[in-house]
């Protein structure tokens, strides 16, 4: 089968397409402003891609079109599609279609974390010898990867997902993980985003009301017992077996970042305990959700905390890229101001607190759809209050940044310019300082300019 993939260098597309190229598919795909990192994984998996969406590209005569959920009506190719009666599907049904099919799916839903459970997920499963495929919006540093297929087991029925509730394309409004049919389900957690589609947080809600209601007797939920939101979805209607983490009384996490421990607690009792490089309440938590959901699909819960031990994250989750001159450079995808909070204290646990610990010059791009419409704004300087100086790209914005950023005083500095905003950093860093990047794109290259300025 030929398919043609628009919007391929998307996170998401962009797995499906080495996907369907591991399945033996030939594939194609066009985006605008063709782009790396994923273009450049596109390019090394034998895909030829195309710039932009001109009509011509209907001359490639492909099987089927795969749309994405980036790809609006008013396209130009998907017109032509349209116009011509021409087959098409979105990426979620595609690959409900072509991979899920018959899997046992271990999907991983939530408004954060879904990333890092679903990386520690496939993981655990690798270690164990169960050779899962995954689709992962991330690159889980144990695998290098954000997809494939199956690993050395190419008859391996796993396969992990992580689970986005965003709409699934033009011709179908339903959140993406609707498709997916999982017989495992992680619910990490449930608040208010993607403004620029969900009216309010009781809109998620039904989405996963409606995710749930695709879970078999025989499948197991495992879901977050500290979310009030969580226990409303659930309580429409549950027809799946729960086991729920994050309460005192029951499955929990414990352990002391400074040591880089990790214990798997289930009331006052000590299941397991491992050593990881990982820190933090919330990564804990995830940690708990992904060992419970291992266990459902075999493996045990000793075997899984042991896997952990060797688990070594996902990119752009606190990833250090660089030290220049004393100074540190992180990279994280924080986006939202759960998220920025959790991070700036996840950075500040493990640089040290007090007078004499280490600053944090924190770097934030409004970029997501919902950043952009503002609606998280007044939450925002609380979830930086913890950093020491904040820097803040305040171009493409439909509010004002300095405005909303006011309450930080002159601990706050916006910039419209990404070259001025690098000079503000660099002039305020000092050796011993932690500048930590928050963005969910390519922030201009931020990282790289800042490393080289410092440098110079």
């Amino acid at each position: 089968m030929h398919i043609h993939i628009l919007g391929i260098c998307g996170t998401f597309m962009g797995g499906i397409a080495q996907l369907a190229r591991a399945a033996g598919h030939r594939v194609t795909g066009c985006d605008t402003g063709v782009y790396p990192p994923m273009s450049t994984q596109l390019e090394a998996a034998g895909i030829e891609l195309v710039e932009g969406y001109g009509v011509e590209q209907i001359a490639l005569s492909p099987d089927c079109f795969v749309v994405g959920n980036a790809i609006s009506r008013g396209n130009p190719l998907l017109e032509e599609i349209l116009d011509r009666g021409l087959p098409y599907v979105s990426g979620p049904q595609w690959l409900a279609d072509e991979v899920l099919r018959g899997r046992w799916v271990l999907a991983v839903a939530g408004t954060h974390g879904k990333t890092t459970t679903s990386a520690m997920l496939a993981w655990i499963l690798e270690d164990a010898g169960l050779s899962p495929g995954f689709l992962i919006g991330g690159v889980p540093m144990n695998f290098g990867v954000s997809a494939r297929l199956s690993g050395e087991i190419s008859d391996s029925p796993f396969f992990v997902i992580e689970a986005d509730e965003y709409d699934t394309a033009f011709c179908d409004k339903r959140s993406k993980f609707i498709h997916y049919r999982p017989r495992t389900a992680v619910l990490n957690n449930l608040e208010f985003d993607h403004a620029d589609i969900f009216s309010d947080l009781a809109a998620i809600e039904t989405q996963f009301h409606h995710f749930v209601r695709t879970l078999p007797r025989t499948g197991l939920l495992v879901s977050n017992a500290s979310e009030a939101s969580l226990d409303r979805v659930l309580a429409r209607g549950c027809w799946t077996p729960v086991e729920r983490f994050n309460e005192d009384s029951g499955w929990h996490g414990a352990g002391d970042d400074a040591e880089g421990s990790l214990q798997l607690m289930r009331g006052g009792e000590s299941i397991g305990k491992t050593n990881w490089s990982l820190s933090g309440e919330h990564n804990r938590a995830n940690a708990v959700a992904a060992l419970l959901a291992a266990r459902h699909a075999g493996v045990p819960l000793d075997r899984g905390l042991d896997a952990l031990s060797r688990f070594a994250n996902v990119k752009r989750r606190l990833e250090l890229r660089g030290t220049v001159r004393g100074v540190g450079v992180y990279d994280d995808f924080a986006h939202h101001p759960t998220a920025i909070a959790t991070t700036v204290a996840g950075l500040r646990r493990k640089i040290g607190a007090g007078d004499t610990a280490p600053r944090i010059l924190a770097v934030l791009e409004p970029r997501s759809n919902t950043m952009k419409l503002g609606v998280m704004k007044a939450q925002l300087p609380a979830s930086l209050a913890e950093a020491d100086r904040v820097f803040c790209y305040g171009a493409n914005l439909g509010w004002d940044a300095a405005e909303a950023l006011g309450p930080l005083g002159d601990k706050a500095v916006v910039a419209d310019d990404l070259d001025i905003l690098v000079q503000h950093v660099v002039a305020a860093a000092r050796p011993g300082d932690q500048i930590l990047v928050m963005s969910n794109g390519g922030f201009g290259g931020i990282h790289g300019k800042l490393l080289a300025a410092l440098a110079g």
